[in-house]
């Protein structure tokens, strides 16, 4: 089962070259993140034509997230817990049902979290403490969780190309990776680095100052596994080759293999 999370920046923009890459790659599962998009206006008979069961939580304009499927999916649910009055769109969860393992995915489109210090950030520390809660709650399933995502967390400094231009930056605080470290640490794999050591690996490239060109990227689209997914994995990989390409998201697909 080939899982991959890919904030697509504007699910109307850019629709015809998420189908491009679904056509080419084929993954089972896709976490989209930054929809931009109400759920009415998601062009979901793109997806479900080529085969894919197609699952949003919308907001016009900003955030929304979604779960494509080609392999049945139970059991979904929108919205992080913990927070009433919190009306952004940035999390639902899904049960993916494989040949041999039900998995429960999330697609999470973390806050951004600047400026930072500031009601921004503060939110977003908030944010992750509540996520916090909700992946200890999901460990007691005692199976597959994979929760997958726009995380805007800088783990280390090797997942930024010049870590010190984020040194000030919400997604490089201390408080950020140390709330990422807390999630680490009630039991949860972080795939990618589980498989490939080192830096000059990254997921993002800003549209401004030719980062791309300049290959100045950073790497805050993660996989965080239970110890029950963690055992089932087989691979995992990034496709930056796509941000080359012809009006492209400044994100690319993150993907992992699972035996499932």
């Amino acid at each position: 089962m080939r899982i991959a999370t890919f904030n697509i920046n504007g699910i109307k923009a850019r629709h015809q070259a998420l189908c491009d890459w679904l056509d080419e790659a084929g993954p089972e599962v896709v976490l989209l993140q930054e929809l931009k998009s109400q759920d009415e206006a998601v062009p979901r008979e793109l997806f479900e034509e080529r085969g894919y069961r197609v699952e949003t939580h919308g907001q016009k304009s900003f955030n929304g997230v979604a779960i494509l499927s080609r392999l049945p999916l139970e059991d979904v649910t929108r919205g992080l817990p913990g927070d009433e009055s919190d009306d952004q769109a940035r999390w639902i969860e899904g049960t993916v049902i494989g040949e041999t393992a039900a998995v429960r995915v999330v697609s999470l489109y973390l806050p951004n979290g600047n400026p930072a210090p500031g009601p921004k950030y503060d939110y977003k520390l908030a944010w992750m403490e509540r996520m916090k809660a909700r992946a200890a709650e999901l460990l007691t399933l005692e199976e597959p969780v994979v929760l997958g995502g726009d995380y805007n967390v800088i783990p280390q400094d090797e997942d930024a190309a010049k870590p010190e231009a984020w040194s000030d930056d919400a997604l490089a605080l201390p408080g950020t990776r140390a709330a990422f470290r807390r999630l680490l640490h009630l039991g949860y794999t972080e795939a990618f680095r589980a498989r490939v050591q080192g830096g000059g690996h990254y997921s993002f490239w800003d549209y401004q100052g030719n980062a791309w060109g300049r290959n100045n990227g950073i790497r805050i689209d993660h996989h965080l596994l239970s110890p029950e997914a963690a055992d089932r994995l087989t691979g995992a990989g990034i496709e930056a080759a796509l941000r080359g390409r012809e009006k492209p998201s400044d994100h690319v697909p993150v993907w992992i293999d699972l035996d499932a």
